[in-house]
């Protein structure tokens, strides 16, 4: 047996001990009337016993039971933001609305955080310190736009940005107008195109795959000079995986991320060749823990290699979700050496909800 096979075990013993510790220092957190959001202390008043008490490892919390969705539908707003932070400026994130009235949430340092998080994971080579990026994404309320831009500050360099408005997109698809939604696609390209080519620093990038794919028809990004490509969305699929890489990227790193307002943001495990292009990702743990759950019996986690649908935990002090089922699937995919928690494989939209979700140019 390996060091490697000794070792895991062990790593993940106490990355569970870690995060059973930060579980009781968030609920902590949460429903002291000190420090705790308005939402969470009138919640543990409707419970009749106190969460600081009986929650003390990851599996308590499925005595809160699962968080709702409709629950960040609508305001007030305030009502998630802990008391601990009454004086600090507040930012809200809004999730796409593809599904209906956006979800909001509520941030103050948790972007930042997250974002600086992933930069250690960017290698140097090919996401140069100091290189000037462009954003090719979603703007307005989403988190990415401050996010990317923070990410690239952080790396000393100088973030480019486009307009893009995703709700026009899924407008158009549900009226029937894809040669619209296709025309806006181009005039999104186009902005882009306008400030590669009018800076020369910009070497890295980030954007979905449908957009990577349409810049890609247009220009050479290596011609461009783009070394590194951060790229993130529900179309991310085995099949695109390879075509990035193989026909794409033209030798450009790429890495891919499963994100949302909710969570923060997944890492791709470094890609390996027994892997066949499989999309798998790892959450941010403790600050956020990914599970893929039994649909029709959302307690029961499936096992690995098994299919269910996605069911996240987000577990920071500006914002404490317990049990919120996704609307993704995936394959459960076991720790690895350098991610010793739970992964997803190969997330999608969920199944049951397609008819109901347009994903625009995600």
């Amino acid at each position: 047996m390996s060091t490697a096979e000794v070792g895991l075990p062990t790593k993940i013993k106490t990355t569970q001990q870690a995060l059973d510790a930060w579980v009781r220092e968030v609920v902590q957190w949460h429903f002291d009337p000190a420090t705790g959001c308005p939402f969470w202390l009138d919640y543990a008043q409707k419970l009749g016993w106190d969460p600081r008490d009986r929650v003390q490892s990851y599996q308590d919390l499925d005595q809160l039971g699962p968080f709702q969705d409709e629950w960040l539908r609508g305001g007030p707003v305030r009502r998630w933001v802990p008391r601990g932070y009454a004086e600090r400026p507040v930012y809200t994130f809004e999730t796409g609305g593809s599904t209906g009235v956006p979800k909001s949430r509520i941030n103050i340092e948790d972007f930042r955080f997250d974002y600086e998080a992933f930069s250690d994971t960017l290698p140097d080579e090919f996401f140069p310190k100091g290189a000037d990026w462009l954003s090719l994404g979603p703007t307005g309320p989403r988190r990415l736009r401050l996010a990317v831009e923070h990410l690239t500050q952080y790396r000393g360099g100088i973030c480019f940005m486009i307009d893009l408005d995703p709700r026009w997109v899924i407008k158009l698809l549900k009226m029937g107008q894809a040669k619209m939604a296709e025309q806006y696609k181009q005039h999104v390209i186009e902005q882009g195109l306008t400030l590669l080519r009018a800076h020369d620093n910009i070497h890295c990038l980030f954007t979905t795959p449908k957009l990577l794919e349409a810049l890609c028809e247009k220009v050479s990004l290596k011609k461009l000079g783009i070394t590194g490509v951060f790229c993130g969305g529900t179309e991310m699929t085995p099949q695109f995986h390879r075509f990035a890489v193989e026909e794409l990227l033209e030798e450009a790193y790429f890495a891919p991320t499963y994100g949302n307002t909710l969570m923060g943001l997944a890492v791709h495990k470094p890609r390996e060749e027994a892997d066949n292009f499989a999309v798998i990702y790892y959450p941010p743990v403790p600050r956020a823990v990914i599970e893929i759950v039994d649909p029709d019996e959302p307690i029961r986690i499936v096992q690995y290699g098994e299919t269910g649908r996605v069911r996240l935990t987000t577990l920071t002090k500006e914002f404490f979700m317990p049990r919120f089922l996704e609307r993704d699937e995936a394959e459960r995919e076991p720790p690895c050496e350098l991610y010793p928690w739970d992964g997803v494989r190969n997330v999608r939209p969920f199944s049951r909800l397609q008819a109901n979700v347009v994903e625009g140019v995600y």
